[in-house]
């Protein structure tokens, strides 16, 4: 399955890690006091945007009106789909890097094409969603190396798990995250800071579901660790998107 398959309310957590790492005691009470706070947002993030928006930013792209069924639930939204859309044309990245596959994936693939190539790195943990992925993109003539890796203990400090993903190049332009889900840790996207060195001076990266409590906290220890990145709130969409540009 795939993100264009219908999917539940609350997201896949994970295959078993690697290192037998699993989600602690802190972990599940820290889920569960967050659900309380947490649940407005998720009830907003139902909504995947206008159908009118949809076929818009497939058209914009030459992409079929079938090509995305369907979105909300967990699934990123026209929002920040339009968003990604607009930076990677204006911006022409050469190096994407992508946690969290899925529409988005399609989307990147289709706008880095568009603006003249480029290669886009996508992991994820489920490894069937992996080679769907794959093949959804080979149906529209697109590509990307999508890679399933195992989840294992978040690095620096950080709660909940990370990806394993392992060394990463350099000089990326932009990074999207859009995993691990918040059902691990509320803040378990946090450990995506591991990676800034590797962010190029002028590069971005793009935290999805930022007005969640939990990314909110992400967000401020970010901010308070990272001050060669400029920080914003983009509030299109219908879960809000942290905006990171790194220094030149």
């Amino acid at each position: 399955m795939t993100t264009r398959e219908t999917t539940p309310f609350l997201p896949r957590a994970g295959d078993p890690p690697a290192g037998g790492a699993r989600k602690g005691l802190r972990d599940w009470a820290a889920v569960l006091t967050f659900g309380v706070v947490t649940w407005p947002w998720l009830l907003k993030s139902l909504d995947g945007g206008k159908l009118a928006e949809k076929h818009a930013l497939l058209d914009r792209l030459g992409l079929p009106a079938d090509a995305l069924p369907n979105l909300g639930s967990w699934k990123a939204d026209t929002g920040l789909l339009s968003l990604l859309v607009d930076h990677i044309l204006a911006e022409r990245p050469k190096l994407v890097v992508e946690f969290g596959t899925g529409a988005s994936t399609l989307i990147l693939a289709a706008a880095l094409k568009q603006a003249g190539g480029g290669q886009l790195i996508s992991f994820e943990q489920h490894a069937d969603f992996v080679e769907a992925t794959r093949n959804w993109l080979g149906e529209h003539g697109l590509e990307a190396d999508v890679r399933a890796v195992p989840l294992r203990k978040a690095p620096a400090g950080w709660p909940g798990l990370w990806y394993d993903h392992g060394p990463l190049p350099t000089g990326i332009d932009l990074m999207v995250i859009d995993g691990p889900p918040w059902t691990i840790h509320p803040m378990t996207r946090g450990a995506a800071a591991v990676l800034f060195d590797n962010i190029a001076p002028g590069g971005t990266i793009m935290l999805d579901d930022a007005a969640r409590p939990g990314e909110r906290l992400v967000a401020r220890r970010w901010k308070r660790a990272r001050h060669d990145f400029n920080f914003r709130l983009w509030k299109g969409g219908s879960k809000g998107t942290l905006i990171g540009v790194k220094a030149r």
